[in-house]
């Protein structure tokens, strides 16, 4: 195998072109193994493997520095780059993250998760490499569905008026996660269509030299135009037409369900991993909308390039018609949109993964809470149990959304909750409406939920007690139960259990009424400590004599972790949490 005695990029550039191609096969038949039994991203890889090499034969990292957008399509640059037994070995697969990593590498520069972002740090290094007076090239590779997002362009103008080295890749495979949206993509199709010679042209007009690859997955078309563009002066775009999933049947004709996957049957595409048909929020919430859909015609589901996380397959947009709306990788234009769409008497609902809802803060505060227009936002992934790559963590919402003035952000703690809230949300407008949904899996309560949600910051005590009062947040509400539970069954306390369902304001009334009969308040919240749900309630008892302990995650960047393991770190399991109580009431 021509793998295994790559150990960095220099015996690369030893390797003729029949060679190189040899090499492609097999990191191709290694990444299918991996990614068969680990699960990863799948279509971004496999359709970057012959541009990688070609790279890293014509260039020299890391004194030549690459750069990835996203860089979920880095697992080719990291089999190059000294990392290969992470990929071949299946005892050391966990040893590498699925993102760039200066951890791990002198080859990676930047930890990189969300896109869009490639061209602005590329141009960061360009300009101190200026400063020094040294000369080696700035890459920065950046698929087409990444150009949707308002930084590439603020990175692309940047470049072109820097004037000095910068070599864009443009990796078009004529995909985002699913399909492109947007005016960009009628150009990126005339450049392929007319083989880079269209007069019409988004990088020219942007002040960029530009280069085209009819087929990006020849290698001497790359090496060819690679050696061309190396040492340039100027910025310049390589304009590279890829597919996506390249070598993989199921992923290159659906290339959307391939972006990223579980492990699966290599021989069949089937996976290793079955629902067994159990509910999930995200098909659950589709049929709703598209119920709505049909009922009120201003009724207008929003996603930006992850129609998924609603439910939205490409047969319920096709159903929806001019009710759903991609914006692409554009999480700022999708606030912003919501908000001028409730402003106009419609009825948004965007869906967005919390990670990637970080990138909208001044959307949220600007052009949404100040303007006070109810759109509603469904936040997903947004817990200890959601996404664990340090660059998507979901952990953090909270304490950014909640502090918003105008912003109700509520937190249901089951199926019947969820919908009465989504219900709500849809029909009130008074205020902007953000709903954290559940992460747990869907849990029934098997009563209605009969909450007048206009009422704002009134809590729901479902069991009453006295000395200790356990107030437990959306997801976590289970876990307050068992707390609850076990002080009773072990130690005799029937403590107090409260649904707060509103993560932005306080019960004044009940938090005063607490403490007739209460020494203690315990706190839970599926989210970062600092900033967060619990603190609120703890500066309310400051001036009083009544005990809070809050329990969360501490404030930290976490990456790869175990939840099981993080919750047990936090105290957060009921039997560390009862050990504390008992202690403070002795």
């Amino acid at each position: 195998m021509y793998l295994e005695k790559i150990n960095s990029p220099e015996d690369i550039k030893k390797l003729s072109v029949n060679e190189m191609k040899d090499l492609s096969s097999e990191i191709r038949q290694v990444l299918l193994k991996k990614l068969s039994e680990h699960g990863g991203h799948i279509g971004p890889n496999l359709g970057i493997v012959e541009l990688t090499v070609a790279l890293h034969h014509v260039f020299n990292s890391p004194k030549d520095k690459i750069v990835y957008d996203v860089s979920h399509q880095s697992y080719v640059h990291k089999m190059l780059t000294g990392r290969k037994e992470a990929f071949i070995n299946s005892e050391k697969y966990d040893e590498v993250s699925g993102y760039s990593n200066p951890e791990e590498s002198k080859h990676d520069f930047f930890n990189i998760g969300h896109t869009s972002t490639s061209i602005s740090l590329a141009c960061g290094l360009a300009k101190a490499r200026d400063l020094k007076d040294e000369k080696d090239n700035v890459i920065a590779i950046i698929g087409d569905g990444s150009l949707s997002g308002g930084e590439a362009y603020e990175g692309v103008n940047n470049a072109a008026e820097a004037g000095t080295n910068m070599i864009i890749i443009v990796n078009d495979n004529d995909m985002s996660i699913a399909e492109n949206y947007g005016g960009l993509y009628k150009n990126l199709k005339e450049l392929r269509d007319t083989d880079g010679q269209s007069q019409c042209n988004f990088f020219k007009a942007m002040g960029l030299d530009y280069h085209y690859v009819k087929d990006g997955h020849d290698l001497n078309q790359l090496i060819e135009v690679f050696n061309k563009v190396k040492d340039t002066e100027h910025p310049v775009v390589v304009h590279i037409h890829t597919i996506k999933g390249k070598g993989l049947a199921f992923a290159e004709k659906n290339k959307e369900q391939w972006h990223w996957g579980m492990p699966f049957v290599l021989e069949t595409g089937e996976s290793k991993f079955s629902m067994g048909g159990a509910e999930d929020y995200s098909n659950l919430t589709a049929k709703y909308l598209l119920n709505m859909m049909k009922q009120d015609p201003t009724v207008v589901a929003i996603t930006s390039a992850t129609p998924t996380v609603l439910g939205f397959v490409p047969e319920r947009r096709k159903e929806a018609g001019k009710q759903f709306v991609d914006v692409g990788i554009a999480e700022e234009h999708a606030v912003a949109l919501a908000s001028g769409i409730a402003a106009n008497g419609g009825k948004p609902v965007y869906g967005v993964y919390s990670t990637f809802l970080q990138r909208t803060y001044d959307q949220l505060s600007q052009d949404l809470c100040i303007n006070n227009n109810p759109a509603v936002i469904l936040v997903n992934a947004a817990s200890v149990y959601g996404m664990n790559d340090v660059t998507h963590l979901g952990l953090y919402d909270i304490g950014m959304m909640s502090n918003i003035p105008n912003m109700v952000y509520l937190a249901p703690t089951c199926k019947e909750e969820y919908f009465a809230m989504l219900n709500w949300g849809m029909k009130q407008q008074a205020h902007p409406v953000a709903i954290r949904v559940p992460a747990m899996g869907v849990i029934e309560s098997g009563i209605e939920d009969t909450t007048d949600y206009s009422k704002l910051n009134k809590y729901q005590v479902t069991k009453t007690g006295k000395d200790v009062a356990v107030i437990a947040l959306g997801d976590f509400y289970q876990l307050g139960q068992d707390v609850v539970t076990k002080l009773s069954k072990e130690n005799g306390i029937e403590a107090t259990l409260i649904n707060p369902k509103y993560i932005t304001g306080i019960d004044e009334e009940l938090l005063d009424s607490l403490k007739k009969e209460h020494k203690l308040v315990i706190t839970l919240e599926d989210g970062i400590l600092d900033g967060g749900f619990g603190e609120k309630i703890a500066r309310y008892y400051g001036p009083s004599d009544v005990k809070v302990l809050n329990y969360g995650i501490k404030k930290e960047l976490l990456d790869r972790y175990v939840p099981k393991e993080l919750m047990k770190k936090n105290r957060l399991t009921d039997e560390q949490m009862v050990e504390d109580i008992i202690s403070i009431l002795k």
